[in-house]
C-alpha cells in the first residue's frame, strides 16, 4: 500500500494516534477513528488518540473487525503503520468473546434457577485462565477441558473479573423473562400532537433488542442530550412488554420519564410509580432515583432500598445517565445480570475510571451516533461553542499566587470579571431563553443579586423548580441560573443560550451534559450558542482544555475569544 503524506494521521507504535485537526480530511478520518479509539489530548492543531483495550471492546461487540480499524489506520495514515500495531489490534479484538458465559442444563440447589457454564474452546487459555486466583474462586466444577460450571450468583463478578484479566466474556445466558406487561405506543400523544419515533431511535432499539435473541438484551444506547433517550428507553419497554424498572438521577428526572411514558404510550397511570425520597410507591413500571437506592443511615449499614430490585419481576432495568452511576448499584447489579439492562447515556467517559464495569455489568456500547450526524439531519440543534478568556482581577492576583493548588482553580473559576461577560452576553442575547451554569453556589448567588434572575440549586424545594422550569418553558422567564442540578435531565426544551461560569475540574461528562442542556432542536433552526468562561493564564484554563475533549471528539471546536473582544464585539464599554 502507497502511503500519502499529506494525510492527517500519525500511527505511533504505543498505540496512540496523532490527528492534523488542519487537514483537510481532518472529519473523514475523526469520523472514522471515533467508533475504536478514545481521544485524550485535544488542543488546537494535533489531537491524540488512543487505542485502548475497552475502546477496541467496545467496538468489537458492536461488530466492527480488527481488519476494519487497521483497514482505517492504513487509509488516513502519513506514513506505513509501526510494525506491531496491526498484531496488536487482532490480539486485543481477538480476546474479545473468546470466553461465553453460557446457560447450563443443570439446576443450582441454592436458587433452584440454572447454573451457568463458563465456557473457552480453547483448552490451554481455559487451563491459564483457571488458575488465575481473581477467577478460580468463582469456578464451581469442571465440565470437561473447555467449560466450568458457575453458580448463577456469580454471573456479574466473573465477568469483572475476566474483563480485568483481559478477556471480556460475550454472555449468551440468556435472562428472566420477567412479569408481561401490555405497552403499546400512542399514535397521538396524550398532549395531543402526533408521536413519531425517529429511525436511529428505532434503530438503537432493534440492536438492543436483537428480536429478542440472548446476544441482545444488555447494553448500552450512546446518543446526545436533547436527541431523545427517554424515547428509545420507552419503546424498549414497548419491545419487550414487560414489568420495568427505571433508575435516574433525581427527582426532576423521575418526574419528566413519569411524563414521558403517561404522554407517548396506553400504560394506565395507576400502573406507574415513582420511588423517591418524596414517595416510595411500587408498579410495574416504577422510576427511582439513585440517590434512594444510595442511601444508608450509617456508612457501616446495608442499603435498605436494594430490596426494590426483588420488589418486582422486572423483565427491564433501565440505568439513565450510565456514565454517573454511583459505585453502590454497580454491586447490586452483579448480582441481577439475569435481568435485561438497558443502559443511556450521552457519553461513555466516567470520570472514576470505571467504565470496564458497566461493559461487564451493563452490557458493551450497542449503538452511538456522531453528535454532528444529528445535527446534520436536523434532529438536534446546530451549536457555536465559545470560550471567553477573561483576566483575573488586579486585586486577586496576590491571593491566587500563593494559594494551595486545589484552591488556585476555585479562585480562578469565580474570577469576579467574568459577571461583565455575563452582563454582555445578557444584553446581546436579550430576547433568547438562556441558561446560566457554574459549580460555586457563593458565585451564582452574587450573579442572582446582580442579574435578579432566579437560581436553582440542590436546596431549592422541588415544587418550585418545577414552577421554575414550568416558566422557562413557556417564556414567562427568560432566564434562569442553576448550580449542578442543572447537569441532568431537565426538561428545558427552548433554551438557545448557555453561559457556564464554572465547572468541576477538567470533568469531559459534565461538559456533555452541559451543551446537550440547549441541543433540542429549535421550532426556527436557530443555532444554540454555548459560552464557557476561563480565567487566563490559569488552571481553570488548563483545565478547560481537558474538559473540551469529548466534545471534540464528536466534531465540535471552540472558537478562543478574548474577554475584551467580546465587550467590544457587542459594543459595551472595555
Amino acid at each position: 500500500m502507497t502511503y500519502d503524506p499529506t494525510n492527517p494521521l500519525i500511527v505511533q507504535g504505543d498505540r496512540s494516534v496523532l490527528l492534523e485537526v488542519d487537514n483537510p480530511k481532518y472529519a473523514q478520518a475523526r469520523e472514522a477513528l471515533a467508533p475504536f479509539a478514545e481521544l485524550e489530548k485535544s488542543p488546537e492543531h494535533i489531537h491524540t488518540y488512543r487505542l485502548s483495550n475497552l475502546s477496541l471492546w467496545n467496538a468489537a461487540a458492536s461488530g466492527l473487525t480488527a481488519a476494519t480499524m487497521v483497514e482505517v489506520l492504513k487509509t488516513f495514515s502519513k506514513f506505513p503503520l509501526p510494525a506491531t500495531i496491526s498484531s496488536d489490534i487482532f490480539e486485543v479484538v481477538g480476546r474479545y468473546g473468546r470466553v461465553c458465559i453460557r446457560r447450563s442444563d443443570q439446576l443450582d440447589p441454592k436458587s433452584n434457577s440454572h447454573m451457568l457454564l463458563m465456557v473457552c474452546e480453547d483448552a490451554h487459555l481455559m487451563e491459564e485462565l483457571s488458575r488465575q486466583p481473581k477467577l478460580k474462586e468463582y469456578l464451581h466444577e469442571r465440565v470437561n477441558k473447555k467449560s466450568y460450571l458457575v453458580e448463577p450468583s456469580f454471573r456479574g463478578v466473573l465477568k469483572q473479573a475476566l474483563i480485568m484479566i483481559g478477556y471480556p466474556a460475550e454472555d449468551l445466558a440468556g435472562y428472566t423473562e420477567g412479569a408481561n406487561l401490555d405497552i403499546g405506543l400512542r399514535k397521538i400523544c396524550k398532549s395531543g400532537v402526533p408521536f413519531t419515533v425517529r429511525d436511529y431511535q428505532n434503530e438503537a432499539c432493534e440492536v438492543f433488542h436483537a428480536g429478542g435473541d440472548v446476544r441482545g438484551g444488555s447494553g448500552v444506547i450512546v446518543l446526545p442530550c436533547g436527541a431523545g433517550k427517554t424515547i428509545v428507553g420507552i419503546v424498549a419497554m414497548s419491545m419487550l412488554k414487560k414489568n420495568t424498572l427505571i433508575l435516574s438521577t433525581g427527582i426532576t428526572a423521575v418526574k419528566q420519564w413519569h411524563r414521558e411514558i403517561l404522554d407517548k404510550t396506553d400504560i394506565p397511570e395507576h400502573l406507574i410509580a415513582e420511588y423517591t425520597g418524596e414517595s416510595k410507591a411500587i408498579a410495574p413500571v416504577t422510576i427511582a432515583t439513585y440517590q434512594i437506592l444510595t442511601y444508608r443511615p450509617e456508612k457501616s449499614d446495608e442499603f435498605p432500598h436494594f430490596k426494590l430490585f426483588d420488589s418486582q419481576d422486572w423483565g427491564l432495568i433501565v440505568y439513565d445517565e450510565v456514565h454517573l452511576l454511583p459505585a453502590p448499584v454497580f454491586r447490586v447489579t452483579a448480582q441481577i445480570q439475569a435481568r435485561r439492562r438497558l443502559g443511556l447515556t450521552a457519553t461513555l467517559v466516567r470520570e472514576d475510571g470505571r467504565e470496564t464495569d458497566v461493559f461487564s455489568l451493563i452490557g458493551p456500547k450497542k449503538y452511538d451516533v456522531p453528535w454532528r450526524e444529528l445535527e446534520t439531519k436536523g434532529w438536534i440543534a446546530e451549536a457555536s461553542c465559545t470560550e471567553v478568556r477573561v483576566g483575573l482581577v488586579e486585586s486577586d492576583r496576590m491571593d491566587y499566587a500563593v494559594a494551595e493548588w486545589r484552591n488556585k482553580y476555585r479562585l480562578a473559576s469565580e474570577n469576579i470579571a467574568k459577571e461583565d461577560m455575563v452582563a454582555a452576553l445578557l444584553n446581546n442575547y436579550g430576547e433568547k431563553r438562556i441558561l446560566i451554569i457554574g459549580q460555586y453556589l457563593k458565585q451564582l448567588r452574587q450573579l442572582r443579586d446582580r442579574f435578579d434572575i432566579p437560581l436553582i440549586t440542590g436546596q431549592t424545594p422541588n415544587s418550585e423548580r418545577e414552577e421554575l422550569y414550568a416558566k422557562f418553558r413557556t417564556g414567562e422567564i427568560k432566564s434562569l441560573i442553576l448550580s449542578k442540578v442543572g447537569n441532568f435531565a431537565l426538561d428545558l426544551p427552548d433554551a438557545n443560550v448557555l453561559i457556564q461560569v464554572s465547572g468541576t475540574f477538567g470533568s469531559r461528562q459534565e461538559e456533555a451534559q452541559r451543551l446537550g442542556r440547549i441541543l433540542r432542536p429549535k421550532p426556527s433552526g436557530e443555532i444554540a450558542y454555548f459560552y464557557t468562561l476561563v480565567t487566563r493564564d490559569t488552571r481553570e484554563q488548563d483545565f478547560a482544555h481537558h474538559r473540551q475533549m469529548f466534545l471534540t471528539e464528536q466534531g465540535y471546536s471552540y472558537n478562543v475569544m478574548d474577554g475584551d473582544a467580546l465587550l467590544s464585539e457587542f459594543g459595551c464599554s472595555v
